[in-house]
């Protein structure tokens, strides 16, 4: 399957794993490179640069294949040495790179000196633009379904990635919402070059989170998500569960007033890390997509890959077809 990402990637198939804090780990990695698509290892789920180092070679064990590291930059609760993150990341030798948060400009002289292509991923046509403007090799478009951060726009994808196709020059891959092979032919008919998934690769054997985590999401129906951080300007997209729940109702209660010190112990990242490595689905906040609601099994990654591109193929070659007979 040929398209302008695999083409700027070297893969197989263009299918992307995102970056998932607590989840982008080399076992997942690996799988999805394996599989035929670009695995991604999560670089701030490694608590410091040298053990990001360390994650890298570990990755290295398990494929031979291309494979690539997140960077998100973002508010944290404790300052992030970025520059080192990404000083470890081009002297391991890793060639793709994606970004997500703010503005990756301070870091493409860096990643160009070392040949890294820089994937980053938008919440809207501007940011999209603007990305492609300051340089970046492709953009991953990420539609208001998406888990983690969906930007204030709140536009879908069967609006947003037209617009921003339309506009684009450089590759695009398809990001929000995706987790079945119709809806990658769709993406395909709407202008991306490729998809990435990120909660349909955590319901999967490989995803290294407790089994009680990949059963929720099985169980879950496409409702079954909450947005918090709204007031704070920085919504996030995560599984409704009891403490997702009570931060929404805190910041109901708060209005315009809400402070962020009001849910800090709550939403600790700490505690999403318990929750996705113990299985007490309640402990923490941690990320899920609408997706949710289309995923009925927990396959290997190469199972759900294969399947992916056969009903790709499939709605391509039969469902979209027979409409021009």
């Amino acid at each position: 399957m040929k398209t302008r990402i695999t083409e700027l990637l070297g893969i197989q198939y263009p299918i992307v794993q995102g970056g998932m804090q607590n989840v982008g780990f080399a076992e997942l990695a690996a799988a999805v490179s394996n599989a035929g698509g670009l695995g991604i290892i999560t670089g701030l789920s490694q608590p410091t640069p040298e053990d990001l180092e360390k994650e890298i070679k570990r990755c290295r064990e398990m494929t031979d294949k291309p494979f690539g590291v997140n960077l998100t930059i973002l508010p944290t609760i404790k300052p992030v040495p970025y520059e080192e993150y990404a000083r470890v990341i081009c002297e391991s030798g890793i060639k793709v790179v994606e970004t997500a948060g703010r503005n990756p400009e301070p870091f493409l002289p860096v990643f160009n000196q070392y040949g890294v292509k820089v994937v980053h991923k938008c919440t809207s046509v501007r940011h999209a633009l603007k990305a492609e403007k300051v340089g970046v090799a492709a953009v991953s478009v990420d539609g208001f379904e998406c888990a983690g951060h969906p930007g204030e726009d709140d536009i879908p994808n069967l609006v947003l990635l037209p617009a921003a196709a339309a506009v684009l020059k450089i590759p695009m891959l398809a990001s929000g919402g995706i987790g079945t092979g119709a809806q990658m032919a769709a993406c395909m008919a709407l202008g991306a070059d490729g998809i990435n998934m990120g909660t349909r690769f955590l319901a999967t054997k490989e995803a290294p989170v407790h089994e009680n985590i990949k059963r929720a999401i099985v169980e879950a129906s496409e409702l079954d998500t909450a947005l918090v951080y709204r007031p704070l300007k920085n919504t996030a997209r995560v599984y409704k569960n009891k403490i997702a729940q009570k931060v929404n109702e805190i910041e109901r209660e708060q209005g315009a007033n809400m402070q962020f010190e009001l849910i800090r112990d709550m939403v600790a990242g700490v505690k999403g890390k318990v929750a996705l490595t113990e299985g007490d689905i309640d402990y923490g906040v941690w990320t899920s997509g609408m997706v949710q609601g289309l995923i009925h099994s927990v396959p290997s990654c190469d199972e759900l890959v294969r399947e992916i591109i056969r009903e790709c193929q499939d709605t391509i070659r039969n469902r979209m077809m027979a409409f021009l007979d």
